[in-house]
């Protein structure tokens, strides 16, 4: 562990936890200017996922943010001009196209290991590279196949070459059709200036670091290092010349450090009333989330649906800067369904009528209707402030 300098500042719980909300853009005005391309950079990364109820996870990260920005135009935000490419961060990430320097050392790293899972017959990875040059972007499918008719894992050789790229840095994802991945070689979708990998791993791993810091405000060691999924000492050896600063804060047990410039004024301004996506990167990493707002949070998407405890896909409702309740929501025609919503009290009535009337709107739905409420006696006061 890294031996840590005198603490720069001490934060009570309230003000780490307000530092963290106007860090990911909750508190304080939305930026719209800069719109969901601003958020991009501000966040350093937005995670990918399959699932989809209202919306997919990276369209439902600008929405908590920004509110009703159309679901085209947040795509066309990511993907067009070459503003973003997808990597593996958090998880399968979109990034901003001038952080492609600084996972080098990812790229690298993938490089030096030994083959994994799949095995490829000789020549197979270079045909997948000249189709590309010669053809241009395309996706599995269109290079051959994804699959070989199995599972899902079961790929064809053509989607192990081409993810095989894809980790090296070969070949880029640069956008989702379909919610396919679609191809193009590095050297035309990523500028020159930013191409070669020319940062060593402690420049890279500084870079994310301080990233990581700034995006979430403030964090610990594992807070920080979980962001972009870096290891504990690869943590330690950057911190100190990343430009974070140690801090205190009031209950964490564990040594923390900061974005200078989140201590320079108090945080204020409105508060964002939303319904989060679990992979949101406010809530992402379930012992901050427990420790900042006391409030446990897990997907059940892959928990068998008998020991489910609040739904498929469980949205905390985020409403002045505290975690108040969740719905599992679905949509029926035109109608959203609160499946099961989960509320911490009477005041988390209003707040929640207004995020699911406001997240119905957003997806083209004119009625919500609830089929239940985890305090009975709470059901007939959210299905009045519905209405």
């Amino acid at each position: 562990m890294t031996t840590l300098p005198p603490p720069a500042a001490e934060l009570s719980a309230d003000e780490a936890r307000r530092i963290a909300l106007r860090a990911q853009g909750f508190l304080g005005a939305p930026d719209r200017k800069a719109g969901v391309r601003g958020m991009l950079r501000r966040l350093g990364a937005v995670q990918l996922d399959t699932i989809s109820v209202l919306a997919r996870s990276h369209e439902l990260i600008p929405y908590a943010r920004l509110g009703a920005v159309g679901r085209r135009t947040v795509e066309e935000a990511y993907w067009t001009e070459g503003h973003s490419f997808e990597y593996w961060s958090h998880a399968a990430c979109i990034l901003p196209i001038e952080e492609w320097p600084h996972f080098a050392f990812r790229r690298r790293a993938y490089r030096s290991r030994p083959q994994w899972h799949h095995e490829l017959s000789d020549g197979v990875y270079d045909t997948v590279i000249k189709q590309l040059r010669a053809e241009g972007p395309l996706t599995a499918t269109e290079l051959g196949g994804a699959k070989n008719g199995g599972p899902w894992w079961d790929w064809s050789e053509a989607k192990v070459a081409v993810e095989r790229a894809l980790m090296y840095g070969e070949v880029v994802c640069t956008e989702r059709r379909g919610w396919k991945r679609v191809y193009d070689l590095a050297e035309r979708a990523v500028p020159g200036e930013l191409l070669h990998d020319e940062l060593d791993d402690a420049e890279c791993l500084r870079r994310l670091v301080r990233l990581a810091g700034e995006a979430l405000g403030v964090g610990t060691r594992s807070d920080i290092a979980d962001y972009h999924r870096i290891k504990g000492e690869q943590f330690d050896a950057a911190v100190a010349d990343s430009g974070l600063v140690p801090v205190r804060v009031e209950g964490w047990e564990k040594p923390a450090w900061a974005d200078p410039a989140a201590l320079e004024s108090a945080p204020r301004g409105r508060h964002r009333t939303t319904l989060l996506s679990p992979f949101d990167s406010l809530i992402w990493e379930r012992p901050r989330t427990e420790r900042i707002f006391g409030f446990t949070h897990r997907l059940e998407a892959y928990v068998p649906k008998a020991k489910r405890v609040h739904g498929y896909f469980a949205m905390p409702l985020l409403s002045g800067g505290r975690l108040l309740g969740r719905v599992d929501p679905a949509r029926d025609g035109r109608t959203l369904v609160a499946r099961q919503v989960s509320l911490d009290g009477p005041r988390a009535v209003a707040p929640m009528a207004q995020a699911l009337r406001e997240a119905a709107e957003w997806v083209g739905c004119d009625a919500v209707r609830v089929e239940r409420v985890d305090r009975p006696e709470l059901a007939a006061p959210l299905i009045s402030a519905l209405s």
